[in-house]
């Protein structure tokens, strides 16, 4: 099993949209790459202490690759937006990348490329090493499954468009 850490806004719907995908075995929500120690969502929620809400994914290579992944999170988010995703402001919202191995580098930096080709204002994702990561609290896990009509900056087509993608 690989893995990759993606920030996409709000982790609820980043996390439910990842889930549909085949290939992708397992998902966590948590904060990554911040400057405190076990942060709580109430302290994340501040903006005070650099973490960004980030997906932590689980894939079998043999089913899905890192550049399809990739390509797919290009879809669920707005890649020229800085610290924003819908309705959603603030640092803890902002797009990321989080690699954990400096092979998996080399794919993101094509599709980075390749999905700037594709627009016109310059893409405002980050890509940077994992630094860390803290799992959220219990009840952001699986969010959207516990809590069906709850809040997504995600439209409901997005996820259906994930679960036929590489079918």
């Amino acid at each position: 099993m690989n893995e990759i850490y993606f920030a996409g806004g709000c982790f609820w719907g980043t996390e439910h949209f990842f889930k549909q995908i085949k290939g992708v075995v397992g998902t966590e929500v948590g904060f990554a790459n911040g400057k405190t120690p076990n942060p709580t969502y109430k302290e994340v929620y501040t903006d005070q202490t650099g973490y960004a809400e980030t997906v932590h994914v689980t894939y079998d290579e043999q089913v899905v690759s890192l550049e399809f992944l990739l390509n797919m999170f290009f879809k669920a988010i707005d890649p020229t937006s800085l610290n924003r995703q819908g309705h959603d402001e603030g640092t803890r919202y902002r797009t990321g990348v989080y690699f954990t191995s400096a092979d998996q580098l080399p794919v993101i930096d094509r599709v980075f490329a390749e999905q700037q080709a594709l627009l016109s204002q310059p893409i405002a994702v980050e890509k940077l090493p994992l630094r860390n990561f803290y799992t959220a609290e219990e009840y952001h896990q699986d969010y959207l499954d516990k809590n069906p009509d709850g809040y997504c900056h995600l439209p409901i087509s997005l996820f259906e468009f994930a679960r036929q993608a590489n079918a």
